[in-house]
């Protein structure tokens, strides 16, 4: 069984959740406190073990590669006012993991942006991770280690869905799994998959969120996937697919806080958390919410 020593980042979405900050920002370079949100999804990448990294990007998307390159007049201009703490930390931001971006240019789903990756990804299972899904895990294992460590566990070629539970009003945002068994208390085998089913439709109120281990093979099915809404390609079609044809798919409950940050609300919450979080911060953010909080 091959080891996953890959992962890609698909981000050549338009962002229109959060428009007007991204007509013509990345959505995925918006900050969270003073960091922007592709720089969380690498570190957690890089803390698995990761370092093989692909991002598809598109259109004004061009912030991504430059903030992951080498700055030189910023180094140099920290190097000369003896900032060396931060030169360190934007220098390991340029080193922290090799990083090879394709363009996907037209917006046609995100199974046709994972469909560019069949080069990099060749033969090797791999890891997805969609840009809206910030993971916080605290001292735990990050999400893709998690991941990584069931499909290892697993011993066999498949596919596994980072899930977890979301509420019941929520069911028709999501693609939402049908549990065939039970393997261990976080995991399940799946028997189907449902993209945005009806609140009183729904078979669970597990959630698929923004992280999978995919088997090479679905690069076969994703070829022979049919647009459907909106002219795409979705993923969940092409997973599917494989499913019917007797590929194992499980579903994986992983621990973590889960963040949308394509969404204002779940970008503003992710920003005051993080903050709290921050040694530096933390304490002056309390006392302004807390006084905030006496006037409204």
């Amino acid at each position: 069984m091959k080891k996953i020593r890959k992962a890609i980042i698909p981000a050549a979405g338009l962002g229109t959740r959060v428009l007007p900050a991204t007509k013509a920002q990345a959505k995925e370079m918006l900050p969270i406190l003073d960091k922007p949100a592709m720089q969380y999804l690498i570190e957690e990448l890089v803390s698995s073990g990761i370092t093989e990294i692909l991002i598809i990007t598109g259109r004004n998307k061009v912030s991504i590669e430059n903030h992951f390159d080498v700055s030189y007049e910023l180094e140099m201009q920290l190097e000369k006012k003896g900032k060396f703490e931060m030169l360190e930390e934007i220098d390991k931001i340029s080193n922290m993991a090799n990083i090879y971006y394709v363009r996907q240019k037209l917006p046609l789903g995100l199974g046709h942006a994972v469909l560019k990756a069949e080069a990099f990804v060749a033969d090797e299972p791999f890891l997805v991770l969609l840009g809206d899904d910030i993971m916080y895990t605290a001292d735990k294992k990050p999400v893709s280690l998690q991941l990584i460590e069931k499909y290892n566990e697993l011993g066999k070629e498949c596919s596994i869905l980072g899930v977890q539970k979301v509420p019941k009003k929520d069911v028709n945002k999501y693609g939402i799994i049908e549990i065939e068994d039970h393997v261990d208390k976080n995991t399940f085998s799946v028997k189907n998959f449902i993209e945005k089913p009806d609140i009183n439709e729904a078979p669970s109120e597990y959630a698929a969120l923004g992280r999978y281990v995919l088997d090479p093979k679905i690069f076969k099915y994703l070829k022979n996937t049919k647009p459907g809404k909106s002219n795409e390609i979705q993923l969940t079609d092409a997973i599917l697919d494989m499913l019917k044809h007797n590929n194992s798919l499980y579903a994986y409950e992983f621990d973590a806080i889960r963040y949308d940050t394509g969404d204002k609300l779940g970008l503003f919450k992710a920003t005051v958390e993080f903050g709290l979080r921050n040694e530096e911060l933390k304490d002056d953010i309390r006392e302004y919410l807390k006084e905030l909080g006496k006037k409204l």
